[in-house]
């Protein structure tokens, strides 16, 4: 890989969440009795999770997000900045933090039940995004659940447009149908094509946002819309991309599934280091090439796989890939 760029290459805007996951009441001892639920909480969040995965991976990552001052807020505070990422654009926040309940089923996929009412994640303000300097560094990625919970999501969106003229703009979906109708991310994802020059969407995704076009539909869909490249990953079949309406397919990296939790936002971290080694972040996409998506693509599957063979959203350091023979 060649030597990354002074200050920060990316900038992650978005949530940071708890992912409660469940344990037999065995795990708390004698005394707990037989009634007891076992809960055991890691740092999560898509966005929180991607730029974990970029720093751990060397691409030097600015994180803006508002983080409370519950102990949860520390769990994650302490995560990113053991990961390498810089904190200074985040806030700190009155609100609780927000929490998932995951339901690991056979296979490793999640499901998850939100506790997100009024909680920091979405209460962003046009201060506190403009202080962020959301235009600085050569690419901007968010998403998830901070792009459509208001009042923070208009925002956002809004401070999206404003950065784009200065950087690469990526965007994750990550449809949430338990805290926001699809319907709402239907309304909104024609502006966010025209925002977009990276758009990363799960099958999931696809199902909820254009439940009627098959893939290649759906590509065409989103670049008619604006998005130059858009990268459709399918779990352990790998990715569909197609850079300007141009397509190909990168297979699944074969591996071990403890849990998928953070296995998408994996990948996308994967997918913006690798474009950011090859210098292709920072504009419009104008100067890449299929093969080059397509080796971003096949280490982002790497990424992706080395992160589900452990629990939780827990991403590879550049050093682990190296002792497993996955660095690219």
């Amino acid at each position: 890989m060649s030597p990354q760029p002074a200050g920060h290459t990316v900038t992650v805007l978005g949530e940071c969440v708890a992912d409660v996951f469940t344990g037999p009441a065995t795990e708390a001892g004698p005394s707990a009795g037989p009634d007891a639920l076992v809960l055991r909480a890691l740092p999560g969040g898509g966005p929180a999770n991607t730029a974990v995965a970029l720093a751990r991976l060397g691409t030097p990552t600015r994180f803006a997000g508002r983080l409370s001052r519950d102990v949860f807020g520390e769990l994650f505070r302490g995560r990113l900045a053991r990961s390498g990422v810089d904190l200074s654009a985040c806030v700190t926040a009155a609100e609780a933090s927000t929490l998932a309940l995951a339901d690991v089923r056979e296979g490793g996929q999640a499901a998850y039940s939100f506790h997100a009412e009024g909680t920091a994640d979405w209460q962003w303000s046009d201060r506190e995004l403009a202080a962020a300097s959301l235009g600085a560094g050569m690419c901007l990625h968010t998403g998830s659940l901070a792009l459509v919970r208001e009042p923070g999501g208009t925002r956002v969106e809004e401070h999206l447009a404003a950065a784009r003229p200065h950087t690469t703009i990526s965007l994750d979906p990550n449809v949430r149908p338990l805290l926001v109708e699809p319907a709402v991310y239907r309304e909104r994802l024609h502006r966010w094509c025209e925002l977009a020059d990276i758009l990363r969407l799960s099958e999931e995704d696809l199902a909820h946002l254009l439940p009627d076009a098959t893939p290649e539909e759906a590509c065409d869909t989103l670049h008619t819309a604006g998005a130059h490249l858009v990268v459709l990953t399918l779990g352990e079949r790998g990715a569909l991309l197609s850079l300007d309406g141009v397509r190909t397919t990168v297979p699944g990296h074969p591996t071990h599934v403890v849990d998928t939790v953070g296995a998408g936002d994996s990948f996308t971290a994967g997918l913006l280091h690798h474009l950011a080694t090859l210098g292709r972040l920072g504009g419009r996409l104008d100067a890449l090439t299929l093969d080059e998506a397509v080796d971003a693509a096949t280490y982002a599957t790497k990424i992706a796989a080395h992160t589900c063979r452990t629990p939780g959203a827990n991403p590879p350091w550049s050093h682990d890939l190296s002792s497993t023979g996955s660095a690219s």
